[in-house]
């Protein structure tokens, strides 16, 4: 069994934490935000919208700072 090289073990696990948690971060906000119908206002906003918008940009930022790490 031949050993992948170490650049590219890292590289593809860096692309691949990458895809997965992106594509998680974004089921996790349509999930939230979408399907409990937290994204849109009615005619004011109410509480759940601001908890899903500081939730949202909460969490945008965290990712953005893990990808950051992560390929830094």
């Amino acid at each position: 069994m031949s050993e992948m090289e170490k650049d590219a073990r890292d590289l593809l696990y860096k692309t691949l934490m990458t895809l997965s948690i992106g594509a998680l971060w974004m089921l996790l906000n349509m999930t939230i935000g979408i399907y409990a119908g937290w994204f849109f206002f009615e005619n004011s906003p109410k509480l759940g919208n601001y908890i899903c918008y500081v939730f949202f940009l909460g969490s945008l930022a965290w990712v953005l700072r893990y990808f950051y790490k992560l390929w830094k």
